[in-house]
């Protein structure tokens, strides 16, 4: 069947390709002009919840991250690519009076107000970042990972790479190791090679920067990627917008949402839950009350 896109006249084609890209970069119409929720932010009548903004340094670059003070665990908010921490910036206050629970919501680099990073974009130095600022934090247990699109890569990488740090995760219309397969990669290669070579006759402009990180060595990349599995001891959420990705090609949605079904299903402590009337992009303000709840059934498990 993904050989099949391939036979899709260009203009589709390359819709497509952009909505795979978009499923792991998320460069998404959601506002990113703002880095993070506003210190004093309102939620409602209510008083307002405090953000607390630190620096981290690591690998000589600077990450800002944003912290509301409760108890663990602590809920790690982590938006995709080409957003900011801003893309929380509704939904942060109202899990952390929901909850009781340390909000964490942060700037991946090149994002936001944390310094931008020459190169390739690479999950490991994504994974090194939340690292060191979580370590800063004094957070180094009792973590739930909150994850959208690409930020699901660094979720699984992270948690594979640190047992016993995260105690749950709600992954929120993210990449899951499922969908990549050789064929979905191999499908779209030229056709990233494509995009890259249009990017490049671009502007420089911070999100075409951002864009061609991810291009480089995509395929093997996530070829990497498909060969990672989730852990059985940490219970995770899968929550799949109705709308994918992929608006424009009925087929890469279905193996979009087959994927998300798999990976459900592969493991023990996985729930698969469907968001209807959301789109990939909005998902978090579409429909907040399904990823808070998903949220709270996470924490009653490891509380």
């Amino acid at each position: 069947m993904v050989k099949h896109l391939i036979s899709l006249r260009r203009n589709t084609i390359t819709v497509t390709a952009a909505a795979l890209l978009a499923a792991s970069l998320a460069a998404c119409s959601t506002p990113t002009a703002a880095s993070s929720p506003s210190p004093s932010t309102p939620t409602s009548t209510s008083a307002p919840v405090e953000f607390q903004t630190r620096k981290v340094t690591n690998a000589e670059h600077d990450l800002v991250f944003h912290v509301v003070d409760g108890k663990l665990p602590a809920l790690v908010l982590d938006a995709g690519g080409g957003l900011s921490s801003s893309y929380w910036k509704d939904l942060a206050p109202k899990l952390a009076k929901a909850t009781g629970s340390k909000v964490i919501t942060y700037d991946r680099a090149g994002e936001g107000e944390s310094d931008e990073v020459s190169g390739p974009w690479r999950v490991e130095n994504a994974v090194s970042d939340l690292e060191a600022g979580l370590k800063e934090l004094g957070v180094t247990k009792d973590v739930v990972l909150v994850s959208h699109s690409i930020a699901g890569e660094v979720a699984t990488n992270f948690v594979t790479k640190n047992p016993g740090w995260v105690s749950g995760a709600v992954l929120i219309d993210a990449n899951v190791p499922d969908f990549f397969t050789d064929d979905m990669l191999t499908a779209f290669e030229p056709v990233i090679e494509q995009q890259k070579a249009d990017l490049l006759a671009k502007d420089s402009t911070k999100k075409n920067r951002q864009l061609l990180a991810v291009m480089v060595d995509y395929a093997t990349v996530h070829r990497t990627f498909h060969k990672l599995s989730w852990p059985n001891d940490v219970p995770v959420t899968a929550i799949v917008a109705s709308e994918t990705p992929f608006v424009d090609s009925p087929e890469a949605a279905k193996l979009w949402r087959d994927a998300q079904a798999h990976f459900a299903q592969a493991g023990p402590n996985r729930k698969h839950v469907v968001a209807e009337n959301t789109s990939h992009e909005g998902i978090v303000t579409e429909r907040p009350e399904i990823i808070t709840n998903a949220i709270e059934d996470v924490l009653k498990t490891i509380r």
